[in-house]
């Protein structure tokens, strides 16, 4: 039985070298179609033109202020909260697990909401990302306080509950005290999860840090290979265990945290995306994570086509498409789930 499944592993991770170009040509197409759909649909061979003569025309200011930004950042926060669910399910060696299972995702949207209830997203534009990066680096901190330095999983997991609902609990005071209805609408909408109206400004200030954080995600893929064995094992193959949870941990705040800044709380992509591909690289979470990264990114961007898309205004919040497509999505895997579990 054990060599059957070995020779299924193997078969399975044999379609991995088409399965990466696949979704590499997948985000590249996608991003295209993202720079030329819009309310004001452009040429991007008329652009592109442009651009090249050194020409200043409407088409060539809506490719660099407006579209080119939005793909980009859907591509970078697709890439880091797909790549940051696969390292945590491989991490806690539960597919249950995603990305805000730490409290990253929660202290993120928090910090962002402070800055919007000071009001320094005013005077500021940058204050909303960084206010976001601020407080998934207070939840690596809260983690490290509450967890220990020899944490075991299990007390990730309970300081991840715990951290996810305290952020919880101060993001419902801050709305509960919001000095006018606008400011609270203005907290939930921002929480609902978007890509309009971003800058390069963003591309620039988050792009460096959610690198580094996949780098770090990237560096842990033998560990969490080895891990798939248990972590005696793990530990007796070398794996340095506590060096391998300080990456995938500090990598996953840095990606998932810096998303969340200029993004808003989206759901359902870290979870759902490892699911989907887990089958075409023979279970391995480190052939997992590459590819995890490209299929957030390309569900993404196919959301937010989604939500230009649709003939209803005003437009429709990224991060309640991608909870209306996960969600059934993510019932379908429970269903299968339990059908492969033996009785």
């Amino acid at each position: 039985m054990m060599a059957l499944d070995a020779g299924r592993s193997a078969s399975r991770s044999d379609q991995l070298p088409w399965l990466l170009p696949g979704l590499g040509l997948l985000v590249a197409a996608l991003m295209l179609l993202s720079l030329g759909v819009g309310e004001a649909p452009i040429s991007l061979v008329s652009a592109a033109s442009s651009l090249l003569a050194g020409e200043s025309t409407l088409e060539t200011l809506l490719l660099l202020e407006l579209r080119l930004p939005r793909a980009l950042l859907g591509a970078l926060v697709g890439a880091s909260l797909g790549l940051s669910g696969a390292a945590m399910q491989g991490f806690l060696r539960n597919p249950l697990a995603e990305p805000g299972v730490i409290g990253v995702s929660s202290c993120a949207a928090f910090g962002a909401v402070v800055a919007l209830y000071s009001g320094l997203s005013l005077t500021f534009p940058l204050a909303l990302p960084l206010g976001g990066m601020g407080g998934a680096l207070l939840s690596v901190l809260f983690l490290h306080l509450l967890a220990g330095r020899e944490a075991t999983t299990l007390s990730l997991i309970l300081a991840g509950v715990a951290i996810n609902a305290f952020a919880a609990a101060l993001t419902s005071l801050a709305l509960h005290l919001a000095p006018n209805p606008y400011a609270a609408l203005e907290i939930v909408f921002w929480i609902m999860g978007s890509l309009a109206d971003r800058t390069m400004e963003h591309v620039q200030l988050v792009a460096p840090i959610m690198l580094l954080g996949g780098l770090l995600l990237i560096s842990g893929s033998r560990g969490l290979d080895a891990l798939t064995l248990g972590e005696e094992t793990a530990a007796s193959l070398g794996i340095d265990l506590g060096r391998l949870r300080l990456k995938l941990v500090l990598g996953t705040a840095m990606m998932v945290g810096s998303a969340v800044a200029v993004s808003g709380a989206i759901g359902f992509v870290g979870l759902v995306v490892p699911h989907f591909l887990r089958p075409f690289v023979g279970q391995r979470p480190a052939q997992l994570l590459p590819a995890s990264a490209l299929g957030g990114a390309a569900l993404l961007l196919a959301a937010d086509l989604l939500v230009r898309l649709m003939p209803i205004g005003p437009e429709l919040k990224l991060g309640v498409v991608t909870a209306l497509i996960g969600a059934p999505c993510f019932l379908v895997l429970l269903r299968r789930l339990r059908r492969e579990l033996p009785d």
